[in-house]
């Protein structure tokens, strides 16, 4: 049964590594909808585009050339043919996201990309980012805010990264709650709290959502 789960959450509160190990148990689809924001920033950067100009960076966007993977297993990142997987994650490019990202039209042309895409999933497709349980898949079966406090966010980037920069999560946080509320749960999303859970706890969490949806869809 394909169905379509929405997960959102702030800067290192385990998103990504949470919803692509759910993803592979399931053999469902999954999405970074943070990493096409990366590639977009990194592609305007090296283009030469205004990320203060918004019909810039819209028509960069139409013309960029990128297509999102959907395998958690396989997560290549390409622009026109360019391997640019460790590019999107640089400092130069985690620092320029949050400029990007408040142009509301274009994110309103990257969350329609998003929503085709999930709803084209065959098998069930995670999406995870900001804005996914509220504007990308409001009406997703299973919605879910998977958050922890700061401290924890801080210290999981900081082993994850190997960087002792704390304030680079607490600044893109900051810039992104002007533009978005992804620290509050709206109706009907399930709140997971992974502060004092390790990893595995967090996973099964978050498949005992999915697997209860499922049973009842089946009932």
């Amino acid at each position: 049964m394909s169905v379509i789960v929405a997960v959102d959450g702030p800067a290192g509160s385990g998103k990504s590594s949470v919803s692509k190990a759910v993803a592979r148990v399931l053999g469902f689809s999954y999405l970074d909808t943070g990493a096409a924001y990366r590639v977009l920033t990194w592609s305007c950067l090296n283009s030469g585009v205004d990320l203060e100009n918004e019909s810039e960076v819209l028509e960069h966007l139409a013309t960029m050339g990128y297509r999102a993977p959907l395998d958690a297993d396989r997560q290549v990142f390409e622009v026109a043919g360019e391997d640019v997987s460790e590019a999107i994650r640089s400092e130069h490019t985690s620092a320029r996201v949050s400029a990007i990202a408040k142009h509301p039209q274009v994110r309103a042309a990257l969350n329609g990309g998003f929503r085709a895409l999930a709803e084209r999933a065959k098998n069930g497709i995670i999406v995870e980012g900001r804005d996914i349980t509220t504007v990308v898949a409001p009406t997703a079966p299973v919605r879910v805010l998977l958050t922890a406090d700061e401290d924890t966010r801080i210290a999981r980037r900081q082993a994850e990264m190997g960087s002792g920069d704390a304030s680079a999560l607490s600044q893109r946080d900051q810039a992104d709650r002007k533009v978005v509320d992804f620290m509050s749960a709206a109706d009907g999303v399930h709140t997971i709290d992974s502060t004092h859970l390790d990893f595995d706890q967090t996973v099964q969490a978050l498949m005992s959502l999915i697997e209860s949806h499922l049973r009842k869809a089946g009932e």
